[in-house]
């Protein structure tokens, strides 16, 4: 233990308690429009970034600028190993601000870009590239690896899974959320979308679950041939369409595991990994909060 992990741990034991919570969620729920549900928002800890007067949309996206606001404030409380599992974990932003930017190439009205600040690791020159072959040249020369292609959908995927792996080289801890969400990407692309994965991605995908669930003909049989840490995320359930069903599970399982992480002993990597999965938790329920909001 060091000064910084204590400092560290602490921090996020507190940062957690700035969260919603599920009281909080459910009073935006109810709020009779989205005005009232931001409003309300902007008055707790989310009012970071939740601003009076702002869009279900534009409430959505300051939900998670906070939460990523956060994750900077703890990875500066920590020691540099703490840091660099922070920016790991952080890298999901990065990925984020790449999809905005192939649906600005697409012609789409694209989302605001988040702001990594020292959690960046490839963004300040992604964002500098003018179209997919500049994206996929900018990729194959940094830590994200080379796509193998310029298609959307296949760089889209590509940094899916170099963010799984990241995390399961990095952050032993969270290995089992990471071969989780590699499941449910690999049914929801293979059954639910009938689409076949680029040879690239089906590289990376042999690495984190092995190679027999690739071609695997159902649900069923995918799990069956996934190793443990990732059938989990699938299991009873029979049908593509309730891939969702999957979703809310490895969720549920990420907002438990952080909790157990949090009531851990000493001051350690522990605590800090807890903190960064409940407030994550705790963003998307407040997203889903707002747009119920919305629908009322």
């Amino acid at each position: 233990m060091t000064a910084s992990w204590a400092a560290g741990a602490t921090r996020a034991r507190a940062l957690v308690r700035r969260r919603a919570g599920s009281a909080g969620a459910r009073r935006i729920a109810t709020c009779g429009s989205v005005h009232e549900a931001v409003a309300l928002l902007g008055d707790t800890p989310y009012g970071h970034d939740v601003r009076r007067g702002q869009t279900l949309a534009e409430a959505q996206w300051a939900v998670l600028a906070t939460l990523l606001w956060h994750l900077r404030v703890l990875a500066g409380w920590l020691p540099r190993e703490g840091g660099q599992m922070i920016r790991v974990l952080a890298r999901w932003f990065e990925l984020a601000n790449v999809d905005e930017l192939i649906c600005r190439f697409a012609g789409g009205e694209a989302e605001p870009e988040f702001v990594l600040g020292s959690l960046g690791t490839e963004w300040q020159r992604l964002r500098l590239c003018g179209s997919l072959a500049e994206v996929r040249a900018a990729l194959a020369t940094s830590s994200w690896g080379d796509p193998g292609g310029a298609d959307p959908r296949e760089i889209q995927l590509d940094m899916r899974l170099a963010w799984a792996q990241g995390v399961v080289e990095t952050v032993p801890r969270a290995r089992s959320w990471a071969l989780g969400a590699t499941a449910l990407l690999l049914a929801r692309t293979h059954l639910a979308e009938g689409a076949r994965l680029a040879e690239r991605a089906r590289g990376r995908c042999r690495v984190l679950v092995g190679d027999g669930a690739l071609d695997a003909p159902s649900i069923r049989e995918m799990a069956e041939r996934l190793p443990r840490a990732a059938r989990w995320v699938l299991q009873e359930i029979e049908d593509p369409r309730e891939l969702s069903r999957g979703e809310e599970r490895w969720w549920q399982r990420v907002e438990d595991d952080g909790r157990d992480l949090l009531t851990g002993a000493g001051f350690t990597a522990g605590p800090v990994l807890g903190s960064v999965a409940v407030l994550a938790a705790d963003a998307r329920r407040v997203r889903a909060a707002l747009e119920l909001a919305a629908r009322s």
